[in-house]
Protein backbone atom coordinates (compact mmCIF):
# COMPACT_ATOMS: atom_id res chain seq x y z
CA UNK A 1 0.00 0.00 0.00
CA UNK A 2 2.70 2.41 0.67
CA UNK A 3 4.66 1.79 -2.29
CA UNK A 4 1.56 2.27 -4.60
CA UNK A 5 1.11 5.50 -2.68
CA UNK A 6 4.80 6.64 -3.13
CA UNK A 7 4.87 5.78 -6.48
CA UNK A 8 2.04 8.08 -7.61
CA UNK A 9 3.21 10.82 -9.73
CA UNK A 10 3.48 14.16 -7.98
CA UNK A 11 0.98 16.61 -9.06
CA UNK A 12 2.97 19.66 -11.80
CA UNK A 13 2.70 23.59 -10.02
CA UNK A 14 -0.39 25.14 -12.47
CA UNK A 15 0.48 28.51 -14.48
CA UNK A 16 -0.84 31.75 -12.70
CA UNK A 17 -2.59 34.17 -14.11
CA UNK A 18 -2.63 37.78 -13.18
CA UNK A 19 -3.16 41.19 -13.97
CA UNK A 20 -0.28 43.74 -13.31
CA UNK A 21 -1.04 45.57 -10.42
CA UNK A 22 0.26 49.43 -9.86
CA UNK A 23 -0.02 50.98 -6.42
CA UNK A 24 1.37 54.04 -6.72
CA UNK A 25 -0.62 57.42 -5.35
CA UNK A 26 -0.77 60.64 -6.92
CA UNK A 27 -0.76 62.61 -3.35
CA UNK A 28 2.72 60.19 -2.66
CA UNK A 29 4.46 60.78 -5.87
CA UNK A 30 3.84 64.74 -6.28
CA UNK A 31 5.73 65.27 -2.32
CA UNK A 32 8.58 62.79 -4.49
CA UNK A 33 8.31 64.70 -7.66
CA UNK A 34 8.05 68.40 -5.92
CA UNK A 35 11.55 68.05 -3.94
CA UNK A 36 13.02 66.65 -7.37
CA UNK A 37 12.14 69.50 -9.13
CA UNK A 38 13.12 72.03 -6.42
CA UNK A 39 16.23 70.04 -5.46
CA UNK A 40 17.44 70.17 -9.21
CA UNK A 41 16.82 73.87 -9.58
CA UNK A 42 18.95 74.71 -6.34
CA UNK A 43 21.98 72.66 -7.34
CA UNK A 44 21.86 73.61 -10.94
CA UNK A 45 20.80 69.98 -12.48
CA UNK A 46 23.05 68.03 -10.18
CA UNK A 47 20.77 66.50 -8.00
CA UNK A 48 18.39 65.30 -10.85
CA UNK A 49 20.69 62.06 -10.88
CA UNK A 50 19.29 61.36 -7.33
CA UNK A 51 15.71 62.70 -9.31
CA UNK A 52 15.72 60.03 -11.60
CA UNK A 53 16.83 57.34 -9.84
CA UNK A 54 14.55 57.95 -6.51
CA UNK A 55 11.20 58.57 -9.29
CA UNK A 56 12.20 55.06 -11.06
CA UNK A 57 12.32 53.44 -7.71
CA UNK A 58 9.13 54.74 -6.76
CA UNK A 59 7.56 53.49 -10.38
CA UNK A 60 9.45 49.94 -10.44
CA UNK A 61 8.84 49.52 -6.82
CA UNK A 62 4.96 50.09 -6.48
CA UNK A 63 4.60 47.80 -10.20
CA UNK A 64 4.08 44.38 -9.45
CA UNK A 65 3.72 40.95 -11.45
CA UNK A 66 2.38 38.02 -9.75
CA UNK A 67 3.02 39.19 -6.21
CA UNK A 68 6.45 40.81 -7.08
CA UNK A 69 7.57 43.65 -7.72
CA UNK A 70 10.45 45.40 -9.69
CA UNK A 71 13.59 47.08 -8.77
CA UNK A 72 15.72 49.62 -9.78
CA UNK A 73 19.48 49.25 -8.79
CA UNK A 74 21.66 51.83 -10.15
CA UNK A 75 23.06 54.49 -7.76
CA UNK A 76 22.92 58.13 -8.31
CA UNK A 77 26.56 58.26 -8.38
CA UNK A 78 26.61 55.74 -11.31
CA UNK A 79 24.25 57.91 -13.11
CA UNK A 80 25.87 61.54 -12.18
CA UNK A 81 29.19 60.39 -13.05
CA UNK A 82 28.07 59.40 -16.94
CA UNK A 83 26.15 62.40 -16.79
CA UNK A 84 28.98 65.02 -15.97
CA UNK A 85 31.20 63.06 -18.50
CA UNK A 86 28.07 63.38 -21.38
CA UNK A 87 28.30 67.24 -20.18
CA UNK A 88 32.42 67.88 -20.56
CA UNK A 89 32.27 65.92 -24.10
CA UNK A 90 29.38 68.60 -25.57
CA UNK A 91 31.03 71.76 -23.90
CA UNK A 92 34.64 70.56 -25.65
CA UNK A 93 32.43 69.57 -28.85
CA UNK A 94 31.18 73.13 -29.00
CA UNK A 95 34.52 74.84 -27.80
CA UNK A 96 36.37 73.04 -30.68
CA UNK A 97 33.31 74.17 -33.15
CA UNK A 98 33.68 77.38 -31.47
CA UNK A 99 37.66 77.71 -32.54
CA UNK A 100 36.92 75.92 -36.01
CA UNK A 101 33.59 76.26 -36.95
CA UNK A 102 33.69 74.28 -40.31
CA UNK A 103 34.17 71.19 -37.79
CA UNK A 104 30.56 71.23 -36.96
CA UNK A 105 29.33 69.67 -40.26
CA UNK A 106 31.81 66.96 -39.38
CA UNK A 107 30.69 66.48 -35.79
CA UNK A 108 27.19 66.52 -36.65
CA UNK A 109 27.80 63.63 -39.25
CA UNK A 110 30.00 62.06 -36.48
CA UNK A 111 26.84 62.08 -34.05
CA UNK A 112 24.37 60.22 -36.49
CA UNK A 113 27.18 57.07 -36.03
CA UNK A 114 27.65 57.02 -32.59
CA UNK A 115 23.79 57.63 -31.81
CA UNK A 116 23.16 53.62 -32.65
CA UNK A 117 25.76 53.37 -30.15
CA UNK A 118 24.26 55.05 -27.34
CA UNK A 119 20.69 53.76 -27.50
CA UNK A 120 21.83 50.40 -27.43
CA UNK A 121 24.18 51.16 -24.65
CA UNK A 122 21.58 53.36 -23.18
CA UNK A 123 18.95 50.77 -23.00
CA UNK A 124 21.18 47.99 -22.01
CA UNK A 125 22.47 50.09 -18.98
CA UNK A 126 18.51 50.86 -18.19
CA UNK A 127 17.83 46.95 -18.05
CA UNK A 128 20.93 46.10 -16.31
CA UNK A 129 20.03 48.61 -13.92
CA UNK A 130 16.18 46.36 -13.62
CA UNK A 131 15.27 43.28 -11.27
CA UNK A 132 12.67 41.50 -10.58
CA UNK A 133 12.60 38.65 -8.31
CA UNK A 134 16.28 39.22 -7.96
CA UNK A 135 17.06 38.57 -11.58
CA UNK A 136 18.48 41.08 -13.67
CA UNK A 137 17.18 42.46 -17.35
CA UNK A 138 19.46 42.53 -19.89
CA UNK A 139 19.72 43.48 -23.66
CA UNK A 140 22.26 42.07 -26.42
CA UNK A 141 21.46 44.08 -29.11
CA UNK A 142 24.30 45.19 -31.50
CA UNK A 143 25.76 48.17 -32.87
CA UNK A 144 24.93 47.27 -36.60
CA UNK A 145 21.73 46.51 -36.10
CA UNK A 146 20.73 49.18 -34.19
CA UNK A 147 22.55 51.36 -36.89
CA UNK A 148 20.36 49.75 -39.51
CA UNK A 149 16.93 49.56 -37.48
CA UNK A 150 17.52 53.35 -35.70
CA UNK A 151 18.66 54.64 -38.77
CA UNK A 152 18.94 53.32 -41.72
CA UNK A 153 15.29 51.45 -42.80
CA UNK A 154 13.84 54.98 -41.41
CA UNK A 155 16.13 56.91 -43.71
CA UNK A 156 15.28 54.40 -46.65
CA UNK A 157 11.32 54.24 -45.96
CA UNK A 158 11.78 58.73 -46.80
CA UNK A 159 12.16 57.88 -50.34
CA UNK A 160 8.92 55.34 -50.43
CA UNK A 161 6.98 58.79 -49.09
CA UNK A 162 7.07 57.25 -45.67
CA UNK A 163 4.85 54.15 -47.17
CA UNK A 164 7.11 51.62 -45.88
CA UNK A 165 7.48 53.30 -42.68
CA UNK A 166 5.05 51.02 -40.45
CA UNK A 167 7.76 48.20 -41.50
CA UNK A 168 10.44 50.04 -40.57
CA UNK A 169 8.81 50.70 -37.17
CA UNK A 170 8.12 46.87 -37.01
CA UNK A 171 11.40 45.71 -37.92
CA UNK A 172 12.33 48.72 -34.92
CA UNK A 173 10.45 47.04 -32.25
CA UNK A 174 11.37 43.23 -32.96
CA UNK A 175 14.86 44.46 -33.04
CA UNK A 176 14.47 46.22 -29.28
CA UNK A 177 12.62 43.39 -27.76
CA UNK A 178 14.02 40.29 -29.03
CA UNK A 179 16.99 41.54 -27.91
CA UNK A 180 15.79 41.83 -24.22
CA UNK A 181 16.61 39.40 -22.14
CA UNK A 182 15.56 37.86 -18.45
CA UNK A 183 17.89 36.07 -16.28
CA UNK A 184 20.40 35.25 -19.83
CA UNK A 185 16.88 33.78 -21.57
CA UNK A 186 15.91 36.86 -24.60
CA UNK A 187 12.07 37.09 -25.36
CA UNK A 188 10.31 36.12 -28.50
CA UNK A 189 8.75 38.92 -30.77
CA UNK A 190 6.32 37.22 -33.26
CA UNK A 191 5.30 40.50 -34.80
CA UNK A 192 3.16 40.77 -38.29
CA UNK A 193 3.74 43.83 -40.62
CA UNK A 194 -0.09 43.83 -41.62
CA UNK A 195 -0.69 45.00 -38.00
CA UNK A 196 1.23 48.04 -38.10
CA UNK A 197 -0.24 48.99 -41.38
CA UNK A 198 -3.51 48.75 -40.19
CA UNK A 199 -2.93 50.71 -36.75
CA UNK A 200 -1.38 53.23 -39.08
CA UNK A 201 -4.01 53.64 -41.40
CA UNK A 202 -6.41 53.84 -38.52
CA UNK A 203 -4.78 56.60 -37.17
CA UNK A 204 -4.89 58.24 -40.55
CA UNK A 205 -8.12 57.43 -41.34
CA UNK A 206 -9.00 59.18 -37.99
CA UNK A 207 -6.97 62.16 -38.15
CA UNK A 208 -8.34 63.10 -42.01
CA UNK A 209 -11.93 62.36 -41.03
CA UNK A 210 -12.37 64.82 -38.26
CA UNK A 211 -10.28 67.03 -40.06
CA UNK A 212 -12.52 67.72 -42.86
CA UNK A 213 -15.18 67.51 -40.11
CA UNK A 214 -13.48 70.08 -38.97
CA UNK A 215 -12.98 72.29 -42.05
CA UNK A 216 -16.82 71.84 -43.08
CA UNK A 217 -17.58 73.62 -39.41
CA UNK A 218 -15.16 76.22 -39.93
CA UNK A 219 -16.41 76.78 -43.60
CA UNK A 220 -20.01 77.22 -42.17
CA UNK A 221 -19.55 79.15 -38.69
CA UNK A 222 -16.90 81.22 -40.14
CA UNK A 223 -18.66 83.66 -42.33
CA UNK A 224 -21.03 84.28 -38.98
CA UNK A 225 -18.11 86.47 -37.89
CA UNK A 226 -17.77 88.47 -41.16
CA UNK A 227 -14.20 90.08 -39.71
CA UNK A 228 -11.05 90.57 -41.94
CA UNK A 229 -8.72 88.98 -39.15
CA UNK A 230 -9.57 85.73 -37.60
CA UNK A 231 -11.34 86.14 -34.54
CA UNK A 232 -9.97 84.27 -31.25
CA UNK A 233 -13.03 82.95 -30.39
CA UNK A 234 -12.94 80.83 -33.36
CA UNK A 235 -9.50 80.14 -33.63
CA UNK A 236 -9.32 78.34 -30.03
CA UNK A 237 -11.75 76.41 -30.65
CA UNK A 238 -9.91 75.18 -34.09
CA UNK A 239 -6.37 74.65 -32.21
CA UNK A 240 -8.33 72.87 -29.58
CA UNK A 241 -10.01 70.52 -32.38
CA UNK A 242 -6.73 69.84 -34.04
CA UNK A 243 -5.12 68.85 -30.23
CA UNK A 244 -8.09 66.49 -29.76
CA UNK A 245 -7.93 64.88 -32.83
CA UNK A 246 -3.83 64.33 -32.98
CA UNK A 247 -4.72 62.88 -29.37
CA UNK A 248 -7.38 60.30 -30.63
CA UNK A 249 -5.03 59.40 -33.77
CA UNK A 250 -2.01 58.63 -31.31
CA UNK A 251 -4.53 56.69 -29.17
CA UNK A 252 -5.55 54.95 -31.47
CA UNK A 253 -2.00 53.76 -32.88
CA UNK A 254 -0.44 53.61 -29.55
CA UNK A 255 -3.11 50.94 -28.07
CA UNK A 256 -3.24 48.76 -31.06
CA UNK A 257 0.58 48.64 -31.65
CA UNK A 258 0.67 48.05 -28.33
CA UNK A 259 -1.57 45.45 -27.59
CA UNK A 260 -0.42 43.73 -30.95
CA UNK A 261 3.41 43.44 -29.49
CA UNK A 262 2.42 42.60 -26.07
CA UNK A 263 0.09 39.73 -27.43
CA UNK A 264 2.60 38.43 -29.33
CA UNK A 265 5.47 38.36 -27.23
CA UNK A 266 7.31 35.70 -24.66
CA UNK A 267 9.45 34.29 -22.55
CA UNK A 268 9.60 31.36 -23.80
CA UNK A 269 8.44 28.64 -21.22
CA UNK A 270 8.45 31.26 -18.67
CA UNK A 271 6.18 34.37 -19.59
CA UNK A 272 3.33 35.15 -21.81
CA UNK A 273 1.88 38.92 -22.37
CA UNK A 274 -1.24 39.74 -23.02
CA UNK A 275 -2.88 43.57 -23.61
CA UNK A 276 -6.52 44.75 -23.88
CA UNK A 277 -5.79 48.37 -23.87
CA UNK A 278 -9.01 50.13 -25.25
CA UNK A 279 -8.63 52.95 -27.51
CA UNK A 280 -11.58 54.81 -26.26
CA UNK A 281 -10.28 54.88 -22.78
CA UNK A 282 -6.54 55.72 -23.48
CA UNK A 283 -7.26 58.55 -25.54
CA UNK A 284 -9.96 59.86 -22.71
CA UNK A 285 -6.92 59.69 -20.38
CA UNK A 286 -4.60 61.19 -22.17
CA UNK A 287 -6.42 64.17 -23.56
CA UNK A 288 -7.19 64.69 -20.05
CA UNK A 289 -3.65 64.68 -18.60
CA UNK A 290 -2.98 66.76 -20.55
CA UNK A 291 -5.67 69.44 -20.23
CA UNK A 292 -4.55 69.26 -16.26
CA UNK A 293 -1.22 69.02 -16.80
CA UNK A 294 -1.76 72.65 -18.91
CA UNK A 295 -4.13 73.74 -16.50
CA UNK A 296 -2.26 73.40 -13.17
CA UNK A 297 0.93 75.04 -15.44
CA UNK A 298 2.86 71.42 -14.73
CA UNK A 299 1.85 70.46 -11.36
CA UNK A 300 -0.63 67.99 -12.58
CA UNK A 301 2.20 66.09 -13.88
CA UNK A 302 2.03 63.43 -10.83
CA UNK A 303 -1.35 62.90 -11.31
CA UNK A 304 -1.34 62.36 -14.81
CA UNK A 305 1.88 60.19 -14.53
CA UNK A 306 0.46 57.65 -11.84
CA UNK A 307 -2.85 57.73 -13.59
CA UNK A 308 -1.31 56.50 -17.24
CA UNK A 309 1.05 54.26 -14.71
CA UNK A 310 -2.25 52.82 -13.49
CA UNK A 311 -3.91 52.38 -16.61
CA UNK A 312 -2.05 50.28 -18.51
CA UNK A 313 -1.38 47.73 -15.51
CA UNK A 314 -4.69 47.40 -15.60
CA UNK A 315 -4.79 46.55 -19.00
CA UNK A 316 -1.89 43.97 -18.82
CA UNK A 317 -2.24 40.03 -17.75
CA UNK A 318 0.97 38.04 -17.55
CA UNK A 319 0.81 34.12 -17.58
CA UNK A 320 3.77 32.78 -15.79
CA UNK A 321 4.93 29.62 -15.61
CA UNK A 322 6.18 27.74 -12.50
CA UNK A 323 9.79 27.48 -14.24
CA UNK A 324 10.21 31.48 -13.90
CA UNK A 325 11.11 30.57 -9.97
CA UNK A 326 14.04 28.70 -11.02
CA UNK A 327 15.74 31.28 -13.06
CA UNK A 328 18.86 33.14 -12.08
CA UNK A 329 20.88 35.59 -13.12
CA UNK A 330 23.32 35.10 -15.52
CA UNK A 331 24.41 38.45 -16.09
CA UNK A 332 27.86 39.01 -14.38
CA UNK A 333 29.17 42.32 -16.54
CA UNK A 334 28.12 45.95 -15.35
CA UNK A 335 27.14 48.51 -17.82
CA UNK A 336 28.08 52.27 -18.14
CA UNK A 337 25.55 54.82 -17.41
CA UNK A 338 27.68 57.49 -19.79
CA UNK A 339 25.73 56.31 -23.11
CA UNK A 340 21.95 56.43 -21.48
CA UNK A 341 22.91 60.30 -20.30
CA UNK A 342 24.77 61.39 -23.38
CA UNK A 343 21.53 59.88 -24.98
CA UNK A 344 19.10 62.62 -22.58
CA UNK A 345 21.52 64.97 -23.50
CA UNK A 346 21.38 64.88 -27.37
CA UNK A 347 17.88 64.42 -26.51
CA UNK A 348 17.82 60.44 -27.82
CA UNK A 349 17.17 58.65 -25.04
CA UNK A 350 14.98 55.57 -26.43
CA UNK A 351 11.53 54.37 -24.58
CA UNK A 352 10.14 50.79 -24.30
CA UNK A 353 6.56 50.69 -25.61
Amino acid sequence: METSVSSQPMPQPAARRSRVSFSGQAGEYFGIWIVNVLLTIVTLGIYSAWAKVRNKQYFYGHTKVDGHNFRYLATPIQILKGRLLAVAVFIAISFITTVVPFLAVLFSFALLFILPWLMVQGIRFNLRMTSYRNVRFGFHGSYGDAFIYFLLLPFVSVFTLYLAMPWAIKKLDQFVYQNISYGGKQLQVQTETSAYYKATLGAVIVAISLLLVGVGVIAAVGPLFNTAEPSPLLMAPVFFGYFVILTLAGAVYKALIRNHLFNNTTLPELVSFKSDLPVLTLFVVQLSNMLAIICSLGLALPWAMVRMSRLLAEHTEVTVQPGLELMRDKLAKESSAFAEDAADLYDADFSLT
